[in-house]
């Protein structure tokens, strides 16, 4: 997580079952991430079977050098979100060789992509049907997206999840479109850690829910200058909710929801 856009980023660790912040540090690298795991005990580490993680290297190998026990889950999240990347890349650059028709039909399509299509509407459903029905590549890069967020559905083994990857990988290698295909070289890189879902279906999901709070407080302070003040406001999240007679929506010590909106560090 950034503490800043463009400055220095801070290592978060969660535990994955109750969702509580074990541990947060200055820096993404390997010797940041190896502190933490360095400092449990041995019969904890050996008792972690999975982690999950984007695809950075660094935090795969403090991974692999202290929990080499633990299997690498890559999250389904991030690969759906580096997937967003192509959809985009394949749609600026149909855009770019329509002619007015086309572009106008392209234009403002972004949503309509990216977004489940069970959550369009019917308007969104029929001006996404239009749009796939006009345009060749775009179709392709929408219906592999929807095949490869079938690649988690209820997997039977890492033997079976395996099998869907390659197959998808050579759907996308035979559309003959170049982004498409270099993403395909990226998942089959990574697929021991993709599949590793099938054995150990974990996810990110509460890393990613953390980071929403995350950047509101990041917004309203319009950047954080103060490191350790925005540790503090990271950990304030992570305190559990508990009623208190006359302000039942308050944390014990906490100010108004007001006040904490305005709520700005010293520098």
């Amino acid at each position: 997580m950034a503490r800043a856009k463009g400055h220095d980023y801070l290592t978060l660790v969660y535990d994955m079952e109750s969702g509580k912040l074990l541990w947060i540090k200055e820096g993404r690298t390997a010797e940041v991430f190896g502190e933490f795991l360095q400092g449990l005990s041995e019969e904890c580490a050996q008792g972690i079977k999975a982690v999950a993680m984007d695809m950075g290297l660094a935090y795969q190998s403090a991974v692999r050098q202290w929990l080499p026990n633990a299997a690498i889950v890559f999250d389904r999240f991030h690969v759906m979100q580096m997937y967003s990347k192509v959809i985009k890349q394949v749609r600026r650059s149909e855009m770019r060789k329509a002619d007015e028709e086309g572009q106008a039909r392209i234009k403002g399509s972004t949503y309509l992509l990216l977004k489940n299509r069970n959550q369009l509407g019917d308007d969104g459903e029929s001006r996404l049907q239009e749009l796939l029905a006009a345009n060749e590549k775009i179709n392709i890069v929408y219906t592999l997206k929807e095949q490869l967020q079938a690649v988690w559905r209820d997997p039977p083994s890492v033997e079976a999840m395996h099998v869907r990857i390659e197959d998808w990988c050579g759907l996308a290698e035979a559309s003959k479109i170049a982004s498409l295909k270099s993403f395909s070289k990226t998942i089959r890189s990574h697929a021991e850690g993709i599949c590793n879902y099938a054995a150990y279906p974990i996810t990110s999901a509460v890393i990613e829910a953390g980071n929403v709070g995350i950047g509101l407080i990041r917004k309203r302070a319009r950047g954080l200058l103060d490191t350790e003040y925005f540790k503090l406001k990271i950990r304030q999240l992570n305190l559990p909710d508990t009623a208190e007679p006359f302000y039942p929506l308050r944390r014990p010590g906490c100010r108004s929801k007001k006040a904490l909106e305005n709520d700005k560090p010293t520098v």
